[in-house]
């Protein structure tokens, strides 16, 4: 496919995608005039007018000025072969206009390769920007602020480890990265650090828009909570009882799975440029295995939030955030939080409860007489009993040592003020099923709290 049919049959419906009408010479101009220099790295014939040549197309705003350039070349050739002729269009656009340096985009149709010359280095991308993400884009660049000399606001996160890993994903992006992962052990407050980021980054002009990812609703409710009494001033989706995707926010919060939806869902065309920064809470493993492409698809800072300790970390989770193996961003590890004067976390003592059946399994050497003689009035063989204790509520269930476990947690547990209820506690099952055994087990040893004791929270319920 020679160049002119690759620009007809793939490029120009990428841009129409994009929401730009190749035939409306208000938004694209195509073969745009430039006077041009003679560079030796310019390897595309001269045009027989001496002295010019012609950016294949020119994005333009609203005033008619180029906001980018893009440069074709046909779909049997690397792309990356326009680079430095697409770089040369921009800057003699700037020099004949005398106005602002255009982005640069060059592409054989099916890779896209996007530059902003004064900032980063080259990278692919997953498509074109709307005419909106150029203008925004345009605006971050002319109008950004020293992220070194802006002050981090204490009410938000005052903690030195909290402000020490703000200040090492800006150090980042001055040396021009942008991915980043933050390993912060669960209580020492990843949420509030990352909002505080977000302020900093919003004062700045370096960021715009922000996706905050979570793997579950109710994560999804509390950086809602966050993001309200922190940054109250900055427009949040969804707000209460909103399902439908709006495009008029500045800060976003859902779960993986709704942001895969709507990047596949055609209706919304959501562009990839839409974001200038996403958030990954809870960066681990499926994240990678499940929810990769919505890293690729998004041309946005990235910044990973994990509590899980950088030694049990996969290495997909650093390749994800372009992080050398064992070395993320900033790592604050429940230890250092241990440690500090006074402590920020509190140390934990493990109250092991230990039955027959969870340390040996249950079989025939462990089942009682009685037992052995309820099977063999059933008919079963009881040599053919033989479940590992990894098994015990994954292939089969004992009531008694689930019993046992809520007696001696109800004994031994933190009570409240009052000295009667448990204080706050997680249980975590080993399926579904399980959790809801342990709830009827707590109901049933414990039925003057009237089904109020213990609730099961799990990803199927909508709550």
């Amino acid at each position: 496919m020679n160049e002119a049919k690759t620009r007809q049959d793939i490029i120009d419906q990428r841009l129409a995608k994009a929401g730009w009408d190749v035939k409306n010479p208000a938004q694209v101009k195509s073969e745009l005039g430039i006077k041009i220099k003679k560079f030796d790295s310019v390897s595309e014939p001269e045009h027989t007018y001496d002295g010019q040549q012609y950016a294949d197309y020119a994005l333009l705003g609203d005033d008619g000025y180029p906001l980018a350039v893009v440069e074709a070349k046909r779909s049997s050739r690397d792309a990356r072969i326009g680079q430095e002729q697409a770089k040369q269009y921009a800057k003699n656009i700037q020099s004949q206009l005398k106005g602002k340096l255009p982005f640069v985009f060059y592409t054989n149709g099916h890779d896209i390769y996007f530059w902003d010359t004064e900032k980063y280095p080259p990278r692919k991308v997953y498509g074109f920007p709307t005419k909106k993400d150029l203008e925004r884009l345009m605006f971050l660049r002319e109008h950004e602020k020293p992220l070194s000399k802006e002050l981090i606001n204490p009410d938000i996160s005052g903690r030195p480890y909290q402000i020490e890993a703000i200040r090492s994903v800006f150090e980042g992006i001055d040396h021009a990265k942008r991915k980043f992962l933050l390993v912060m052990a669960t209580g020492t407050g990843k949420t509030r650090t990352c909002v505080s980021m977000i302020d900093v980054l919003m004062r700045t002009n370096r960021v715009q828009r922000v996706l905050f990812l979570v793997d579950r609703i109710a994560l999804r409710n509390q950086a809602l909570d966050a993001f309200k009494e922190y940054l109250p001033s900055a427009p949040l989706w969804p707000q209460r009882d909103e399902t439908k995707f709006a495009t008029n926010r500045r800060v976003y919060v859902t779960t993986y799975q709704t942001m895969l939806n709507i990047i596949e869902d055609d209706d919304y065309s959501l562009s990839p440029h839409f974001f200038d920064l996403v958030v990954a809470d809870e960066s681990h493993r499926s994240i990678y295995n499940v929810y990769k492409n919505i890293f690729d698809y998004f041309d946005a800072l990235q910044v990973g939030l994990t509590a899980t300790p950088k030694d049990a970390l996969e290495r997909n989770t650093f390749k994800l955030f372009e992080c050398e193996d064992g070395l993320p961003t900033f790592a604050y590890s429940y230890e250092e939080a241990l440690k500090n004067n006074p402590p920020y976390l509190c140390d934990f003592e493990v109250l092991k409860i230990r039955t027959k059946f969870l340390e040996l399994g249950i079989n025939k050497g462990t089942l009682s007489g009685e037992d052995l003689n309820r099977l063999a009035s059933k008919g079963e063989n009881p040599d053919e009993i033989n479940y590992a204790n990894t098994d015990i509520e994954k292939s089969v269930t004992n009531l008694d040592t689930n019993a046992l476990i809520v007696r001696e947690f109800m004994q031994e547990c933190i009570k409240d003020e009052v000295g009667v209820l448990p204080g706050k506690t997680i249980f975590f099952a080993m399926t579904i099923a399980h959790a809801q055994r342990l709830k009827e087990v707590f109901d049933k040893l414990f039925p003057q709290y009237k089904g109020e004791i213990a609730k099961v929270i799990v990803s199927e319920d909508p709550k």
